[in-house]
């Protein structure tokens, strides 16, 4: 399965979204950037602007691909997931029908209930470093083991 991510940021901070609103929802009360699954056709660009605009009503004007997350768990298929940066868009943020969203300082998020995963990405994106992937093996919420790579 493909998907993707965006971390769009204004101001210092990140827009996330706390995931309480979906039913049988493997992200239930985690945060998370905003995006989703992959539709029919559609390249990880065309996704990531297609789902920021259905969960937030913002219009990414550009993206900038910061690296590809191989998320295996034993509990569901493995996951290819295209991680965005964004701070250039237009609009206003609307209620998502997947959970709350909240701007969030950058130098909180690792402190929010996040997959432990994703603080290493995250601190990726945050130190602005090269293209990376990274290899994450978990079971349930239990990280097991990733493998790191910067390009």
């Amino acid at each position: 399965m493909n998907s993707t991510i965006c971390y769009i940021e204004k101001e210092g901070k990140y827009l996330m979204l706390h995931r309480t609103k979906k039913k049988n929802d493997i992200n239930e009360g985690k945060w998370l950037g905003i995006g989703g699954k992959f539709e029919d056709k559609e390249s990880p660009e065309d996704c990531i602007i297609r789902e920021v605009k259905e969960e937030t009503g913002l219009t990414l004007n550009s993206v900038k691909l910061r690296g590809i997350l191989t998320f295996i768990n034993t509990i569901c298929e493995t996951e290819y997931i295209y991680v965005f940066t964004s701070n250039d868009f237009i609009g206003n943020v609307i209620e998502c029908n997947e959970g709350d969203l909240q701007w969030i300082d950058k130098d909180k998020i690792t402190s929010l209930n996040l997959w432990e995963g994703d603080k290493i990405f995250i601190e990726e994106i945050k130190e602005d470093s090269p293209f990376f992937t990274i290899k994450y093996v978990y079971d349930g919420d239990t990280l097991l083991s990733y493998e790191l790579k910067e390009y």
